[in-house]
Order: C-alpha cells, then sequence, then structure tokens
C-alpha cells in the first residue's frame, strides 16, 4: 500500500492510527481513512524537555465521553478543541486477483483514482 497522512507533527500518530485501523479492525483503505482520529502531544522530546502526567490528548468528534473520562483518570489532559487532524490518501494493491483500492479522506482536497 502505497499511503500518507498529512499534519506536520500529526503525521506519524495519523499513519500508525491508518494502519491500525487496517490491520487491528479489518478496514478498507476508505474506512480507515474516515475514522475519528485522537492526537497526543506534550511527550519528551529529543531535546531535553521531560513529559509531565501523561501529555495533552485533542479528539476529532466521534470519540465517547466515557472514553475521555477513563483516558482523563490515567493522567492524561484532554483538550476541548475539536478539529480535523491530518488528510488521508492511499492506494492499496492485492495481487490475486489484480485488483486497486482507493482511500480519500473526507478532511481535506483529493480522491483517489485509477485507469
Amino acid at each position: 500500500m502505497s499511503f500518507g497522512v498529512m499534519g506536520g507533527d500529526f503525521q506519524p500518530q495519523g499513519h500508525v492510527q491508518v494502519l491500525m485501523n487496517m490491520i487491528d479492525f479489518g478496514m478498507s483503505p476508505q474506512q480507515a481513512g474516515d475514522q475519528p482520529r485522537i492526537e497526543h502531544t506534550g511527550s519528551s522530546r529529543f531535546t531535553g524537555s521531560v513529559m509531565e502526567g501523561g501529555g495533552r490528548l485533542t479528539f476529532e468528534k466521534g470519540f465517547s465521553e466515557e472514553v475521555k473520562a477513563e483516558l482523563t483518570a490515567m493522567g492524561h489532559e484532554i483538550d476541548d478543541g475539536v478539529e480535523a487532524l491530518g488528510g488521508y490518501q492511499a492506494i492499496w494493491r492485492e495481487d490475486d486477483p489484480l485488483r486497486y483500492f482507493g482511500g480519500s479522506d473526507p478532511r481535506k482536497d483529493g480522491c483517489a483514482i485509477g485507469y
């Protein structure tokens, strides 16, 4: 599969979330990109800053208040702001039979086209 998630510092988190949706939950490339995302900030960094507590979490719409409460109980700080996290495009190839599937994120302009 060829794919990417835009979003600066969010990119690696977005990549992992899309892959988890496909591998762990059996979603198609489109379904995996459509799911709500979560961003973690405040981790320890190579510059020497050290994470305190559990860091901060920002959620797109689609996460329940129960999930947020459980994460708060684990020590995470929750940001109330709702934002679109990343932008995703993918092309998946299967060999037997040869066919392609595409996924295009509704958060951004773009489309997956084959010919």
